[in-house]
């Protein structure tokens, strides 16, 4: 699995399949296999997928001191494709901090974006999801930790909408999921450095300035990026095609409506 040393971290990255190329970004908490269990290998006979870690989870390093802001995050992003890609217009999707990952690669680094998609996203942090997000920060800076099916509990709520939690096939797969990314950790270690870049971006004014193709995944049943944070976005962004997704939530791509959210992306990157 190959690692190349970008301008500001080492980065760990994997593709498979073959085609036009698409670009995987992960959200906090996210590893860059994670998108290998419900994604690529839908998109593998028509497309390549480049997955990756972003910086604080998984394989990929960075020594360069903390807070990283999304603008860091998307110098990476932007290094990968260069690297990875051979520097050619992709297409990039995202999920929550990889949305806003995504958002400004559109804002920096235009010219390596064929199409973006953007799912459970925002323009900024604020309200509910600002304070949120500010009180899991202090909460493991203080010492505190969140594990087994006590961390299941709090965040299945986060990602997942009612109708999903009460469905009694589903909530058993959901709920070994979710143990499984509990125990391996990558949670409790990526949450500060990357959840602070999330908690502090605002692009409101720069995203007017996009103008690659943007299509933004809106989840009815988000708590964590409201719809309306994505209808906001879709607004700022010239030309952007909005999708409001009714019976979804923050993290229905993964393992609730994978099936429904590929094949609409297929049509978007196609």
């Amino acid at each position: 699995m190959p690692h190349f040393q970008g301008s500001q971290a080492s980065i760990w990255y994997e593709q498979v399949g073959q085609g036009p190329d698409i670009v995987w970004v992960g959200g906090g908490g996210t590893a860059g296999k994670d998108w290998h269990r419900f994604q690529t290998p839908h998109f593998a006979d028509r497309f390549r997928s480049t997955v990756f870690d972003n910086r604080g989870i998984g394989a990929t390093t960075c020594t360069l001191p903390m807070p990283w802001t999304i603008e860091d995050f998307a110098t990476d992003l932007a290094d990968l494709i260069r690297h990875a890609c051979g520097g050619r217009p992709v297409a990039v999707v995202g999920s929550s901090l990889g949305s806003a990952i995504i958002q400004q690669l559109c804002i920096d680094h235009p010219e390596l974006v064929r199409v973006a998609v953007l799912m459970g996203t925002g323009a900024w942090s604020t309200g509910w999801g600002w304070d949120y997000q500010e009180a899991e920060i202090e909460f493991r800076k203080a010492g505190g930790r969140l594990d087994g099916m006590m961390a299941v509990a709090h965040y299945a709520a986060m990602l997942y909408p009612a109708r999903a939690l009460g469905d009694r096939e589903l909530w058993p797969k959901l709920k070994a999921l979710m143990l499984e990314w509990m125990e391996s950790d990558a949670n409790e270690e990526s949450l500060v450095p990357q959840w602070d870049a999330s908690l502090r971006f605002d692009q409101r004014e720069a995203l007017k300035s996009v103008r690659v193709p943007v299509h933004v995944l809106a989840f009815e049943e988000d708590v964590e990026a409201p719809p309306q944070d994505g209808e906001e976005v879709a607004r700022l962004i010239p030309g952007a095609t909005l999708h409001n997704l009714p019976g979804m939530g923050h993290g229905s791509w993964y393992g609730h409506k994978h099936v429904e959210i590929n094949a609409l992306i297929e049509r978007i990157v196609g």
